[in-house]
């Protein structure tokens, strides 16, 4: 695939420091442990790194998908390993996280898509302090209502999954299908009514503005309250084309929208990701309900 690398605005030239990761990059090491903020070449590593924070990435660097507006690693992953979830724990002690995010790439080699190591990592987690708030940015399980139901039962207070982008351009996501990821929410959130659902966008790969207000909607009618809104950045050449950088004020634009809407929390910034201060938003709901 082709493209252009677009000249990015003013507002899109976030600096990363690679010397602000060591401590964080020490830690990952020692532990044998992966994070979507370097695997998925995140903008906001430093600043997050700083702060101590990051999103652990389980079931190893490969993915069995092959989107194309991704930057992580496509191959033949190796098997899960056995030790990773109380290593996920001891670093998440280490740290002293009280919100912690935990991803995966997608497994479609293993039967239940990794469900049976995200429950085991919830469950080191919460073996910590049960107090400690676990929200997981899950693949969509092959719609595998067995291994969906295991998840929405693990633990884990926020359970997302990222419909991406609207239905038009699912061609940038690989072996997925918008539907389905519309129906895993609704598994769910029907499963365990006391999880939140979360769902992530990227702007920028062509859509129209009718298509994301509509995007929203279909995600409240599957019982999704979290949202959050970021612009797409090509990882490099040869990824799928940013169409357009969006002005700050058209993210705006898209929050108030969904707020209007229904949403009980939406992050919406040029530079949000699904897991981007992620600990606002059970505290901004909670707020909207007080």
């Amino acid at each position: 695939m082709q493209n252009t690398i677009r000249r990015k605005p003013e507002w899109l030239r976030k600096k990363i420091t690679p010397s602000s990761h060591k401590a964080m990059e020490a830690l990952m090491g020692e532990r044998h442990l992966h994070t979507v903020c370097e695997e998925a070449i995140c903008p906001n590593i430093s600043e997050c790194f700083r702060q101590k924070v990051a999103t652990f990435m389980i079931l190893g660097a490969l993915c069995t998908r092959a989107c194309t507006f991704c930057a992580v690693s496509k191959g033949r992953p190796a098997a899960p390993d056995a030790q990773e979830p109380e290593n996920v724990a001891q670093a998440v002690r280490r740290l002293g996280l009280r919100h912690v995010v935990i991803t995966s790439v997608t497994r479609d080699d293993l039967n239940d898509g990794g469900a049976a190591h995200f429950c085991e990592t919830v469950r080191a987690v919460k073996a910590l302090d049960e107090s400690i708030v676990v929200e997981l940015l899950i693949p969509d399980l092959k719609e595998n209502q067995a291994a969906l139901e295991a998840v929405a039962r693990s633990g884990a207070e926020i359970i997302g999954h990222n419909v991406e982008t609207v239905p038009r351009l699912y061609h940038v996501r690989k072996g997925a299908d918008y539907e389905r990821s519309l129906r895993v929410l609704k598994m769910l959130s029907d499963t365990n009514p006391a999880v939140a659902t979360k769902s992530g966008i990227m702007l920028g790969l062509g859509e129209r503005e009718e298509e994301v207000l509509a995007l929203m909607r279909d995600l409240l009618d599957v019982g999704c309250r979290y949202l959050s809104i970021g612009q797409y950045l090509a990882p490099a050449s040869g990824y799928a084309e940013v169409v357009e950088y969006l002005p700050p004020e058209r993210f705006e634009f898209f929050r108030s929208a969904g707020m209007e809407m229904g949403f009980d929390y939406i992050k919406s910034s040029p530079y949000t990701r699904s897991s981007y201060m992620a600990h606002e938003y059970r505290k901004r709901s909670d707020n909207k309900e007080a």
